[in-house]
């Protein structure tokens, strides 16, 4: 929130909450100084210069000059995916009659662009400052996960001469006393896949080949790779390109990483795709097992040599080909082979001349994942998976003024539910999912859904938060939110990639570089947040653990949690909010853990630390012991954090049933999915391990022989992570 000193004469300040007070919570600004936090220009039957300078707030460079030309016309502000209130109280902003004064405005909350609530402003003053605090339940937008922005609409008949507006924002609430966070252990959702920890690796990457990179993936706890990387993968030709195959390959087989080649489909061939296979699996006996068939052919970013370029139709009959000599060219290894599609029935409808019609609905859809599934099931060839891209921002290096890059927005996008928008990973996955059953049918129940490239921001023009600590949170977010969805992989865009300054440096955004970038690595060796974040998740989750149901009662405090197949419970909680400590409640249900746990951190401190010079020990994750681990306890945490809980399972009881001549019946009692090596010892000096038995409930009876012969003999069970 700006603070202003106060201009007699010149500014009048009209509240319409009871008090204004200082909130320790973000703002949400949409217009200081231009458009800003992705919010967009939909207004109608109105002048608008947003870089107005004629009459601007002292102290500012510009201001918004609305000049409403027909009856009811309206300065509409909007981000159309839509956003969470929740932690907003209030709209604010300042207004001036300009020279003229008198003009007549309302002001109104949206939701899809449409008015829900207004207030009527009384006549402007003429060149006077007056700033409006409206509460969102006046506007009918208070606590709703969908509000898309605000209208300041014209309540007459005709024109209305100038009047100029300044410093609009979505004011905090307070923050809540108290976040009740909640993990129940028995609540299990998934398994989670190796595949969901990945990074794409790029053909332009000078790095590749050096000794530090396979250190550095290592140590970031990467298991999945992606190949020659992004659209360029419709122009590579494999044959051409000997040394950086080989640098790729050296980096995959070292690290013992799965592997997603993408095929060139926009100017290669199937058997140029099939030859390929042939040389990695056969002749270089990598057994790479996901290929893909291009890479977002749908989009005319991408190369398409084909007569029908980005048709989905073409893209399907090729696809089959692709598939059948793919496959054929060396079966020794079987591999899998997915196709590109997005989510909705009518997105990138490019070709018109095919359509498909929906056999539940009835509905004709010209979209691209239609057209293509329904293709391939009449040749009767299908996928083994459907690749997904998503990119939350689309920044281009001539943005100004409208800043499309928002960091509370981009922190809320994937887990906030967006049916209609598929911006987030449930509501994409399930609309996926239900074309595959529309189209498909019954037999397209084992096609996969995998995510092979994601990150912030897409656009030409890269901006610091690419390189901020609000994209390593979004990191883990995404990764997060993705694992409780049926997407079985996740691939980062980019291990490396390089600087570029050309996208929005505002004031709003947090950080400190002075370039984007969308790689994880800085050139040789150097760490971002993104990499700190990625290093943080293999401590979190790991492929063969059990995603377990995580709640939290506030929207800047997600909690996230994991039961590892060694028994642990993992807990990663984020704070979204760049201010604020918020203080937590956690209640874990099901799991009695061991009173001493393992607390690992990365936030601001770290990020300092890096921006300071200080040390690599300073600038990594922060480990602590935590003594006094419970069933209920409660913490602090602070703003822009990712925080992890280890939890180590409670002891366990053993005891005797029964005893008989020559076996006894033990009873072993302890965390249900944890698994116990149960010991025996004549003398409680030597001990040697009889079985490992992992609980499906909370005890389990296991029957043991005793030698006659044997004078005494003691038993207990250990945990063994």
């Amino acid at each position: 929130m700006k603070i202003r000193s106060a201009f007699l004469g010149a500014s009048l300040a009209v509240s319409l909450v009871a008090s204004e007070t200082t909130l320790a919570q973000a703002n949400l600004p949409i217009y200081t100084n231009n458009l800003v936090n992705a919010f967009q220009d939909w207004s109608f039957s109105v002048t608008r210069n947003f870089t107005n300078t004629a009459t601007v707030y002292p102290g500012e460079s510009h201001a918004i000059g609305v000049q409403v030309t027909g009856g009811g016309g309206a300065l509409s502000l909007q981000f159309p995916p839509g956003f969470n209130t929740s932690p907003y109280a209030s709209l604010s902003f300042w207004i001036n009659g300009g020279s003229s004064g008198g003009q007549r405005v309302k002001v109104g909350g949206t939701v899809a662009n449409s008015v829900q609530s207004t207030f009527s402003v009384p006549a402007l003053a003429t060149n006077t400052w007056q700033q409006y605090t409206i509460p969102l339940s006046t506007l009918g937008v208070a606590n709703i996960n969908n509000c898309s922005g605000i209208w300041i609409q014209s309540t007459t008949g005709g024109s209305q001469p100038v009047f100029y507006l300044t410093d609009i924002q979505f004011n905090a609430a307070p923050a809540p006393a108290i976040v009740h966070l909640g993990v129940d252990a028995a609540a299990a959702l998934r398994t989670v896949d190796a595949r969901q920890f990945g990074v794409n690796t790029a053909t332009w990457d000078g790095n590749l080949g050096n000794s530090q990179t396979i250190p550095l993936v290592q140590q970031a706890g990467i298991t999945t790779l992606r190949w020659p990387g992004g659209s360029s993968s419709d122009t590579y030709h494999w044959l051409n390109d000997s040394t950086g195959n080989a640098r790729f390959r050296n980096l995959a087989t070292n690290l013992g990483a799965q592997v997603f080649i993408t095929a060139n489909y926009g100017s290669g061939t199937p058997g140029e795709a099939a030859a390929w296979v042939l040389a990695e699996n056969k002749t270089n006996n990598c057994n790479f097992k996901y290929w893909e068939v291009g890479n977002e052919c749908y989009g005319t970013w991408e190369n398409d040599t084909h007569a029908i370029q980005h048709d989905p139709f073409t893209y399907a009959t090729n696809a089959v080909t692709f598939i059948q000599q793919m496959k054929a060219a060396y079966p020794t290894v079987p591999i899998k082979v997915g196709i590109v599609v997005v989510p909705g029935e009518n997105s990138y409808v490019n070709n018109s001349n095919n359509f498909a019609i929906n056999p539940r609905t009835g509905t004709t859809n010209y979209g691209w994942t239609p057209v293509v599934l329904s293709a391939m099931a009449s040749k009767g060839v299908l996928p083994d998976f459907l690749i997904y891209h998503y990119y939350a921002e689309y920044t281009p290096t001539n943005w100004e003024p409208n800043s499309p890059d928002s960091d509370p927005f981009l922190l809320q996008i994937a887990g906030n539910p967006s049916p209609g928008g598929w911006n987030d990973w449930a509501s994409a996955a399930a609309s996926l999912r239900q074309q595959i059953t529309d189209y498909i049918g019954p037999v397209g129940s084992n096609i996969e859904l995998c995510v092979t490239e994601n990150n912030s921001d897409s656009g030409a023009g890269f901006g610091r938060q690419l390189t901020s600590l609000v994209n390593g949170l979004y990191l883990a977010d995404s990764t997060c939110e993705l694992m409780k969805t049926e997407f079985n992989s996740y691939l980062w865009w980019d291990l490396r990639n390089g600087h570029n300054s050309q996208g929005t440096f505002d004031p709003t955004i947090y950080g400190w570089r002075t370039y984007g970038d969308e790689g994880i690595i800085d050139g040789a060796s150097g760490l971002y947040p993104t990499f700190y974040a990625e290093k943080l998740l293999q401590y979190f989750a790991r492929g063969g653990d059990m995603v377990l149901n995580a709640t939290s009662d506030y929207l800047l405090l997600s909690a996230y949690a994991v039961q590892r197949t060694s028994g642990a419970l993992t807990v990663l909680v984020i704070n979204k909010d760049t201010t604020t400590n918020f203080n937590a409640q956690i209640a874990l249900t099901s799991f009695v853990p061991w009173t001493n746990a393992t607390i690992q951190a990365y936030g601001i401190p770290q990020d300092q630390a890096v921006k300071n010079g200080l040390g690599a020990a300073l600038q990594d994750i922060a480990t602590t012991n935590f003594p006094t681990a419970g069933t209920n306890f409660t913490w602090s945490f602070p703003p822009l954090s990712l925080t992890l809980f280890t939890f180590a399972p409670g002891p366990s009881v053993l005891s005797a049933l029964s005893t008989q001549p020559g076996q006894v019946v033990l009873q072993l009692q302890g965390q249900s999915g944890a698994p116990y090596v149960l010991q025996s010892s004549p003398d409680l000096t030597t001990w040697t391990a009889i079985s490992t038995n992992r609980l499906v409930g909370g005890t389990l009876n296991i029957t043991n022989l005793v030698s006659p012969d044997a004078p005494q003999q003691f038993w207990r069970a250990v945990w063994q992570p």
